[in-house]
């Protein structure tokens, strides 16, 4: 149980700081009226305007001190195709610093550079799930893959993991999607345009984004929940409606390490509550054990056994008894979590020192619940002992 929701605490805090811990992610949001307009078929066709803004990101940049970087992207689903293989992916069009300030790593090649997003070249870097999908055989570096009517030059390959969890872009899809290729910023804006269309039970919808992420990179942590607030107010007086999201992987980092600590103050509450009902049960098992054996205990006094041999001899019972069920616990808590692992891929985590605390505590166990019985038989009268039938 601790092994499971450590391991899913550690995997919870690991995806906030892969987003950077001195990152501010910034999201196009379409306005909930809008949403639900569209959804529901109301009114005529129409162009949908919304979200944020270069002029954003410049006003953000000018008038907060503190930030040293800030990456725009652009995202669209598009179809990508070779021959004739096809893959339906978002294209990123974004920066240079992109993988970084997003700890992705690239399997092969690289990543294009600042000439190339100033010459808005037809540079391309897929993900590992389109460069499979796309070049099941062939290795995708120096070929070429084709979006609407242009031709992009393969120059990378990013690993298969590395993305993540967190957030939903402009088309719906999470951050994690393996589907995910990336093109220069510049070369997403002159190739596709700001505006998509869609088709919706009214007719045809248009849609007019010119960015839908943006990465804030802040010189200091301490200083990254101010300037995040600070951005929200900037983006409050910018925009009529409430187009936008901020996330700040520092704060959520800090409730998830606080959600993390509740989770384990629960589980060792259970732990302890299960413990003490083991505790309870070798206690009766053990005064059940000194009835039964009540002539013999009075024998042993008869013969000169004194009151700590009787103690002792029935606190080692006790914690041999303790100590093979903390055995057999340590064992099943050191399998089961890889049988977890194995078969629903969930992240476990068994720390060292878990398996030695564990059987020492179980140990501890038998001995607190077995002072009890140990000393109802040491107080045991030998002569009425020897009676017992």
């Amino acid at each position: 149980m601790l092994a499971v929701s450590e391991g899913a605490s550690f995997e919870a805090q690991r995806q906030f700081r892969d987003l950077g811990a001195s990152n501010i992610l910034l999201k196009s949001v379409k306005p909930a009226e809008v949403e639900q307009s569209s959804s529901q078929g109301f009114g005529p066709p129409q162009a949908i305007i919304y979200g944020l803004t270069l002029a954003d990101i410049t006003t953000i940049r000018e008038s907060i001190p503190g930030i040293n970087n800030v990456i725009p992207s652009r995202i669209v689903k598009k179809n990508l195709w070779n021959g004739g293989n096809q893959m339906n992916s978002d294209v990123v069009g974004t920066a240079v610093d992109y993988p970084v300030s997003r700890n992705y790593n690239l399997r092969a090649g690289r990543f294009f550079s600042e000439s190339e997003v100033r010459d808005n070249a037809n540079v391309i870097v897929l993900s590992d799930e389109v460069a499979r999908g796309l070049f099941p055989i062939d290795n995708p570096l120096g070929q070429s893959v084709r979006i609407d009517s242009d031709y992009f030059n393969i120059v990378g390959i990013m690993e298969a993991e590395g993305y993540s969890n967190l957030g939903q872009n402009q088309a719906g899809s999470s951050n994690a999607a393996p589907s995910r290729v990336f093109i220069p910023f510049t070369s997403s804006k002159s190739r596709f345009g700001e505006t998509t269309t869609r088709q919706t039970a009214g007719g045809t919808e248009s849609e007019t984004v010119e960015l839908h992420e943006a990465i804030i990179q802040v010189d200091s942590q301490e200083l990254v929940i101010q300037v995040g607030e600070v951005i929200d107010s900037i983006l409050a007086r910018r925009h009529k409606d409430v187009d936008y999201a901020i996330e700040v992987p520092l704060a959520l980092l800090r409730q998830a390490e606080e959600s993390a600590l509740r989770d384990q103050i629960v589980a060792g509450a259970i732990a302890g509550i299960s413990l003490l009902v083991g505790g309870i049960g070798i206690m009766n098992i053990m005064l059940a054990s000194v009835t039964e054996r009540t002539r013999e205990i009075g024998i042993r006094r008869a013969l000169g056994a004194k009151k700590r041999d009787i103690i002792l001899q029935f606190l080692i019972e006790a914690v041999i008894l303790s100590g093979v069920g903390g055995l057999i616990g340590v064992v099943l808590g050191i399998i089961i979590p890889f049988i977890i692992s194995a078969v629903w891929g969930m992240t476990t985590i068994v720390t060292p020192l878990a398996p030695i605390l564990a059987f020492t505590i179980s140990g501890l166990i038998g001995v607190v619940f077995g002072i009890y019985p140990s000393m109802r038989a040491a107080d045991m009268d030998p002569v009425e002992a020897l009676r017992h039938e």
